[in-house]
This record gives structure tokens, sequence and C-alpha cells, in this order.
């Protein structure tokens, strides 16, 4: 029972930054892991700031309406 709480949560957290536009980071981890083994992985903020600057821009401005 836990277990399947546990998993719930995980699947509504991952489904809300699906949502706002931020990918999951442990899938970016094992995707570089796994795909580009020897590169450097961003740490969370630096994941967390690139894909931020990829979805609204890099100037710091929102330049859509809402």
């Amino acid at each position: 029972m836990l277990t399947k709480i546990a998993r719930m949560r995980r699947y509504f957290g991952q489904s809300m930054r699906l949502m706002v536009g931020v990918p999951e980071y442990s899938t970016y981890v094992d995707h570089m892991r796994s795909t580009h083994p020897g590169q450097p992985v961003m740490s969370y903020e630096e994941f967390f700031r690139e894909r931020q600057e990829a979805r609204y821009g890099g100037n710091g401005k929102v330049t859509r309406c809402c």
C-alpha cells in the first residue's frame, strides 16, 4: 500500500513538472550517463536554470502574454 502511494506521488510530481515545462532531472541524468558517458552532468540547480532559460528566454523577461 505504501509503495503504491509513493509511486502515485512520484508520478503526480513528475506530471506537474512536465506541465510547467520542467523535465525530470533523474531522466536527464540517466540519459547523460547512458548516452554521453564521460561528459559532465549538470547539477540540479544548473539543470533547472537551463530549462527555465530554454523555456522563457535568457533575458529574464517573459515574452508571452500569460
